[in-house]
């Protein structure tokens, strides 16, 4: 028997189900004119950016698909986006590109004219979907030309609506009460969110946790291209105006649907890498800043952008953090202008050990030098 456990403690899930709206609305609407263009008046949410220029060319365009942790065992309150994945759609190379970002990523993020440096899945709790919109965009210097928001209440009801997925299990686990042995499934709603949900049994942690909730993208956005889904197109809709808030116009959507469909036949997917760093006393994800320039240069490509090597307050912290190096560094430093910095305990480039008693630093963010009393690290060298 099939149970969901109840619990604050929400593992967090991708629930972005792009085909939805974007890939499958013209198919809706020959059926059902009228009720999908309902549906979309309802989700749609205006933003200040105004991308449907790009739509009307035929341009590549970037979607944030943002999964909210709310909607289910009994979370009601605003919620973080704790999926986060940037998709790049190219009419012209008919791909689709799924890149997803780690939940506790550092980033900076500025709403209501303050700027803070937290995790990324703080971004939406504080200045919604626009606020995280701006965080991606500065972390990878890439546009972001819309959104696509679905709480977790969603998932298993959009999951049921299409008849279930197919997808292939690496390992045997049990999560919810629910067991998905290793091999290939089909899945129904409730098992599907576990498959998606679970984290801390994987040895991957979550980045495996990510490449289950791709497949259950991919799988969902097959099965809405097909025949069933059409079929079924009245149940999807509801469970579409309940659960899923867009940027995206009707108008939007039927330039999507008539002009980049294809694109959901190469469909491919790429993670964000970091290294594990406390900040704190709390847990961080690291991105490189080789790792955040391979991932803009990828996106950059599909958007049919030049690429540009980046430079904002996450390269300039790596800079600042030489020694962080996530394995036997794990400490890493937010630095303020004229900050006193703390490295923690590690080892220099010359082998001797260095702890915080007998290391301090100071960084100055305007001319980008620090100094230092303790010893291995020369100054101006951060």
């Amino acid at each position: 028997m099939l149970h969901k456990k109840k619990s604050r403690r929400w593992p967090k899930i991708l629930l972005a189900v792009i085909a939805v709206m974007l890939l499958v609305g013209g198919v809706f609407a020959a059926y059902a004119y009228y009720q999908t263009k309902q549906t979309a008046n309802k989700i749609y949410k205006a933003s200040d950016e105004n991308a449907s220029a790009v739509v009307k060319q035929k341009k590549p365009l970037s979607i944030l698909l943002l999964g909210i942790d709310t909607g289910a065992d009994g979370r009601t309150d605003k919620g973080r986006s704790d999926t986060m994945i940037v998709a790049t759609i190219n009419p012209t190379t008919k791909k689709t590109t799924f890149v997803s970002i780690p939940r506790d990523t550092m980033a900076e993020m500025t709403a209501s004219g303050e700027t803070s440096i937290q995790k990324i899945n703080s971004a939406y709790e504080i200045g919604g979907a626009k606020t995280a919109k701006k965080t991606v965009s500065k972390l990878l210097n890439i546009p972001i030309n819309y959104y696509l928001t679905l709480n977790m209440g969603g998932l298993a009801k959009i999951v049921d609506a299409v008849g279930g997925v197919t997808v292939t299990s690496n390992l045997t686990f049990t999560f919810n009460n629910i067991t998905i042995k290793k091999g290939t499934h089909h899945l129904n709603g409730k098992q599907a969110l576990s498959f998606a949900r679970m984290r801390y049994d994987d040895p991957k942690g979550d980045y495996g946790r990510q490449l289950r909730q791709q497949q259950v993208i991919k799988a969902v956005t097959k099965k809405l291209l097909s025949l069933n889904g059409v079929a079924n197109y009245q149940k999807i809709l509801s469970v579409v105006q309940n659960n899923l808030q867009t940027d995206l116009s009707f108008s939007d959507m039927k330039g999507l649907a008539a002009n980049y469909r294809s694109a959901a036949t190469n469909m491919v997917s790429d993670q964000l890498q970091g290294q594990d760093a406390y900040i704190n006393g709390s847990s961080y994800q690291i991105a490189s800043t080789k790792e955040i320039n391979r991932i803009s240069k990828k996106l950059r490509k599909q958007l049919n952008l030049s690429a540009e090597t980046v430079s904002n307050k996450e390269t300039e912290l790596n800079k600042a953090n030489p020694y962080f190096d996530g394995v036997t560094n794990t400490t890493y430093t937010i630095y303020g202008s004229d900050s006193t910095v703390d490295y923690g305990t590690g080892t220099y480039s010359d082998g001797s050990t260095y702890s915080s008693s007998d290391t301090t630093n100071t960084y100055d963010n305007t001319t980008g030098t620090g100094t230092n009393t303790g010893p291995g690290i020369p100054n101006g060298q951060f």
